[in-house]
């Protein structure tokens, strides 16, 4: 499947790539692109609150 959104590559250590899967099957998230999408997302938003920008 072809996109044109950007690509690049992650190196995680183990117990991290497991929170990351565990969040995967929990969210039934397909891959582990949409899963590792949404937890950038929710952590960029939670930055974001935590510095009143959100308001």
């Amino acid at each position: 499947m072809a996109t044109d959104k950007p690509r690049y590559t992650v190196s995680v250590d183990p117990e991290l790539f497991r929170r990351i899967e565990d969040f995967r099957f929990e969210r039934r998230y397909q891959t582990r692109s949409e899963a590792t999408v949404e937890l950038i997302r929710l952590g960029l938003e939670s930055l974001k609150k935590e510095r009143g920008e959100g308001e």
